[in-house]
C-alpha cells in the first residue's frame, strides 16, 4: 500500500467517524423532548374533597390545557401532612412529580411529624393565602381584640377558644397572636375540634368563647349577624370583610394563616421549573382562577419561584420559634 492509498484511506476513516459522531448527535437531540412530554403526578398531601385537593385539582386541569400533557392528582395522606410532602420531596427530580406544598410544610419538622423542611423543595409559586381572623358570638362582651386581651388577663384559664386541633394553624396562630400581645397562651384554653365547621357551631351553643379560623369559612355566619370578627391576622383588611380591622392596626404587629402553592423536588432542573412557573403565573391572572377562588372562598396571594421561596423560609423559621415557644 503505498503513501497515497494509506491518505485516502485515512481521509475516508476521518469522514466516517465525524458522520458516525453527527448521527449520533442528531439522534441525541431528537431524544432530548421539550419538558413536559409525558403526564405529571401532583402530590397533594390531604384527603380527596377538601379544600386543598379542590385547589389542586382546579389546577392540574389548568396545567394540563396549558402544557398539553396530563397532570393526574395523587392524594398521598396521613401524619398531619407528613406523608404527602415527604413523598413529594423524595419523588425524582425531574420535574415529573409536582407537589401542592401548605402550611404545614413550615411546621412538621418542629411538631416531630417528619424531617422534611422548607429546604427539600424548590418552589414554583403560592396562589393562595387565608389568614386567621378573631371570632366571637354576636353578643360577647368582647367588642374589640384589647376587651378580649383584657378579660384574659383578668381571668386567667377561663377564656376558650377553638378552630382546628391542638398545634394545627389556627391554634398556633392564636398562640403567636397572644404571645405578640404579651400574654401567656396558657392563661386560655384550647379546645380541640375536627376543623372550622365543628368549632364554629360549638362557638354558636355557647360551648367556647372564641374561635381563630379563616374569614370566609365563617361567612354565612358572619353575614347573618350571628357571629361577629375582631380582627383579621393579615397585613390588610380582607376585601371580601371590609369592616374588619387588622391585628395590626390595633396595635399588634402579627400576622398568621394558611397558604397552598406548588413546589417541585430540591435539584429540579432550572428550566423545567421556569416552565412551570411560567404557565403557572399565566393561570394565576386568568378570570378562571380568580371565580373558582371567589366562589370557593379563597383568597389569593401570587408569589412566584424565588418569591415564594423566601416566604416559606421565613415561615419555617417563625412557627419554629413558636412552637419552641409553647413547648408543643
Amino acid at each position: 500500500m503505498n503513501k497515497r492509498t494509506i491518505f485516502v484511506s485515512l481521509v475516508v476513516a476521518l469522514l466516517l467517524v465525524v458522520a458516525a459522531g453527527t448521527a449520533w448527535a442528531g439522534g441525541s437531540a431528537e431524544r432530548q423532548e421539550a419538558y413536559p412530554s409525558r403526564s405529571v403526578s401532583v402530590v397533594v398531601p390531604w384527603a380527596a374533597g377538601g379544600g386543598t385537593d379542590r385547589v389542586a385539582r382546579f389546577w392540574a386541569d389548568a396545567f394540563q390545557k396549558e402544557l398539553g400533557v396530563p397532570f393526574v392528582v395523587e392524594n398521598r395522606t396521613g401524619g398531619g401532612g407528613a406523608v404527602g410532602h415527604s413523598a413529594g420531596a423524595r419523588a425524582a427530580a425531574d420535574g415529573y412529580t409536582i407537589a401542592m406544598v401548605t402550611f404545614e410544610l413550615a411546621t412538621l419538622e418542629s411538631m416531630g411529624l417528619a424531617e422534611i423542611t422548607y429546604a427539600d423543595y424548590d418552589y414554583v409559586l403560592q396562589m393562595n393565602e387565608d389568614a386567621a381572623g378573631v371570632i366571637v358570638r354576636a353578643d360577647s362582651p368582647y367588642q374589640t381584640i384589647q376587651d378580649l386581651f383584657d378579660a384574659i388577663e383578668a381571668n386567667p384559664g377561663q377564656v376558650s377558644f377553638s378552630g382546628t386541633a391542638v398545634g394545627g394553624v389556627w391554634d398556633l396562630a392564636r398562640v403567636g397572636m397572644l404571645l405578640e400581645a404579651g400574654i401567656d397562651p396558657d392563661d386560655t384554653l384550647w379546645i380541640p375540634s375536627e376543623g372550622a365547621a365543628p368549632a364554629i357551631t360549638d362557638l354558636l351553643g355557647g360551648h367556647v368563647d372564641v374561635i381563630t379560623n379563616s374569614l370566609p369559612e365563617a361567612q354565612s355566619q358572619l353575614e347573618a349577624g350571628n357571629l361577629r370578627a375582631l380582627a383579621v391576622m393579615s397585613d390588610q383588611r380582607n376585601a371580601a370583610f371590609p369592616d374588619v380591622p387588622t391585628l395590626k392596626e390595633q396595635g399588634i404587629d402579627w400576622s398568621g394563616g394558611t397558604w397552598r402553592g406548588f413546589a417541585v423536588p430540591v435539584g429540579t432542573p432550572e428550566d423545567v421549573r421556569q416552565v412551570l412557573i411560567e404557565a403557572g403565573e399565566k393561570i394565576a391572572r386568568s378570570s378562571e382562577f380568580e371565580n373558582f377562588m371567589a366562589d370557593a372562598g379563597f383568597g389569593i396571594r401570587i408569589r412566584l419561584g424565588d418569591e415564594y421561596a423566601e416566604f416559606v423560609e421565613d415561615e419555617h423559621y417563625t412557627w419554629q420559634m413558636i412552637i419552641r415557644e409553647i413547648g408543643f
